[in-house]
């Protein structure tokens, strides 16, 4: 979706073309045709400190957005605020407009409970509940109101597990602790658990940071098959799982979304002197 000309800002090119680095303006792809959610003039403030600056983004559906940028650029910050994970902050102030299914997450009427099983998070190091493997699952359709009876609940259980990859490795011994998992295995089951609610957005921070190279390309497989029926947005320091798993990619730098694209343009050929110099490893 192209933005009105009236709203586009005006961006300086360098001599090379690229946006140079005084100009914190955003560049690229930021808004999408159909997109899942739309994110709009969003700040995020923390008591007296801005971490987000007046950030616009659309989620695409059925699609991978990973986000990437330098420690403390804000990338975690705005991804949780798409399912008010911020809200669990005393200080923390969110203003701006972040809307799903054309209504505002921020609104006073939505269910914040509700809005987090549709918008579903998958955090850097794994979280099994010290329950069985079978009771990880089963949690949150049954607070939900998901399932009338054991005959639903298996299958949700089973199904989930099954999407998340784990099946093979766990169908034997449901009833054994979750906790008792390898951490590849346990953040499989964190994501089953996130799928057996039902989300249609999945959220991930750095799902992969804790995990060796063969959980994390486990993961990475997980993640474009899960694409197909889910919007996923991935925060990641890792430029190269950007690449593999990403459709878009967004670069966020000291609280600003500098810039947003299609990832194998944002990797080869970067509009923003800013992105260049993360690409290259000249800072970050």
């Amino acid at each position: 979706m192209t933005e009105p000309q009236s709203l586009k800002p005006k961006l300086k090119p360098t001599a090379d073309g690229r946006v140079s680095r005084d100009n914190r303006q955003t560049v690229g792809d930021q808004f999408i045709d159909n997109p899942r959610m739309t994110c709009r003039d969003v700040n995020v403030y923390y008591a007296d400190k801005q971490a987000i600056n007046n950030v616009s983004l659309d989620i695409g559906s059925n699609e991978v957005i990973s986000m990437i940028g330098p420690s403390g650029c804000g990338k975690s910050t705005f991804l949780r605020c798409l399912n008010r994970m911020n809200d669990t902050i005393d200080t923390c102030r969110v203003t701006g407009e972040i809307k799903m299914d054309g209504h505002n997450i921020y609104s006073n009427e939505i269910d914040v409970v509700a809005l987090r099983a549709q918008v579903g998070i998958v955090f850097q190091k794994p979280n099994p509940f010290p329950k069985s493997i079978y009771e990880n699952i089963a949690y949150g359709p049954r607070i939900h109101g998901l399932v009338e009876n054991k005959t639903e609940m298996d299958e949700i259980v089973e199904t989930s597990i099954k999407r998340a990859g784990l099946w093979e490795e766990v169908k034997d011994r449901l009833d054994q602790p979750g906790t008792g998992l390898s951490g590849g295995q346990q953040q499989r089951l964190c994501i089953a658990r996130t799928i057996a609610v039902g989300p249609e957005v999945i959220l991930m921070d750095e799902p992969c940071s804790a995990l060796d190279p063969i959980a994390t390309a486990i993961i990475e497989d997980l993640i474009d098959e899960l694409r197909q029926h889910f919007s996923i947005a991935i925060v990641t320091h890792s430029m190269q799982q950007a690449s593999r798993v990403s459709q878009r990619t967004a670069y966020f730098h000291l609280g600003d979304l500098i810039e947003v694209g299609p990832t194998s343009r944002i990797f080869t050929s970067p509009r923003h002197e800013l992105t260049e110099d993360y690409i290259t490893g000249r800072f970050g």
